[in-house]
């Protein structure tokens, strides 16, 4: 007959809990510069693309760490069957998706990676704003179709300009500074923040936004306090009429009221890389039929769309790897 001894059992269950306390489930498909350190650093990194929320909790006891993107929406109950769980790593910026005071109640860390796609994201608002500016979008599709059309697409210069940024974070950030080189005065708003005026943009009110900005960008995150933070209210409090960059999150900007105010010409154009028909994961709408207000848009010849793609480089998915890879490891050193 085999016999454990008590010694032999403790220290079998020391181990057993050792080797869950190393492991880390991947629920989204991270860059493999991820994976590859936290391998270094004695972790065993698991991919799970396709279970559901419910199959996940199920097995969530046996993992120190989640790194996810925005496949699954996390909640309260998910968090109560994370027994084990130190840190949940979102690859990205908004951390929409998870309840995060609860978490941080529990003693889960969270962790995302916004200077990931900083560089990206300010890029393409630049991008955009230049194209709808300068009726770029439209030109192509024109030319493309056979049809050579100058004065209806003669473009307004961004020189002299002054454009208001509402969030002055990463995102915030990173499209002031490139837009330091088109002579244009910038000023910024972030409610959230004091003493935040830097070398490329003034710290202001949003009153004073109102009063000066001719073209709005958007870098605000979603929570309950910015649900349509813009909307028919929000637009007509500026005295000039403006255009309005949004690569944020969609449901920052109240769609239907866009519409209303692009019709009576006090938005003047849009540049939109999010809407708010999206589904949780950002990969697709969720209404079987979009409404008017989204046909509108796509016919608008002063209207440019793009799929939620302003922070989506292949630079910016191993920028956020190597992020989240030093913020975990410092983490885990603690």
């Amino acid at each position: 007959m085999f016999v454990i001894s008590k010694g032999d059992l403790q220290n079998t269950l020391q181990l057993n809990i050792a080797t869950t306390m190393k492991k880390i489930l991947f629920l989204d498909r991270a860059h493999l510069v991820l994976e590859t350190r936290l391998s270094e650093l004695g972790y065993t990194c698991e991919l799970d693309l396709k279970s559901s929320k419910t199959e996940v909790e199920k097995k969530l006891g046996n993992y120190t760490g989640i790194v996810m993107r925005s496949r699954l929406t996390l909640d309260e109950q998910f968090i109560d069957a994370a027994k084990n769980l130190k840190f949940i790593a979102r690859e990205g910026v908004g951390l929409e998706h998870i309840p995060v005071e609860y978490a941080e109640s529990k003693g889960i860390k969270i962790i995302n990676s916004p200077e990931g796609s900083r560089d990206t994201v300010g890029e393409h608002a630049i991008g955009m704003l230049l194209m709808l500016l300068n009726n770029l979008s439209r030109a192509d599709h024109e030319v493309k179709n056979g049809k050579w059309v100058r004065e209806a697409n003669r473009g307004v210069e961004l020189m002299g300009k002054t454009v208001g940024i509402v969030g002055y974070g990463n995102m915030g950030s990173a499209f002031a500074k490139r837009l330091s080189g088109f002579g244009v005065k910038v000023l910024a708003y972030d409610k959230y923040k004091s003493a935040y005026g830097d070398a490329h943009a003034e710290e202001a009110s949003l009153e004073r936004l109102f009063s000066e900005a001719e073209i709005i960008s958007l870098h605000i995150p979603m929570m309950p306090g910015n649900f349509h933070f813009v909307d028919d209210d929000f637009i007509k409090n500026f005295k000039n009429d403006i255009y309005v960059i949004n690569t944020a999150r969609g449901l920052v900007l109240n769609i239907a009221d866009l519409v209303k105010n692009l019709k009576s010409g006090k938005v003047k154009g849009a540049a939109l890389d999010v809407l708010e028909y999206e589904d949780q994961s950002f990969d697709g709408f969720s209404l079987e039929k979009l409404p008017a207000d989204f046909q509108y848009l796509t016919q608008a010849k002063n209207v440019v769309l793009a799929p939620h793609i302003a922070g989506w480089s292949f630079e910016s998915k191993r920028k956020h790897g190597e992020v989240l890879a030093q913020k975990i490891e410092k983490f885990c050193k603690k």
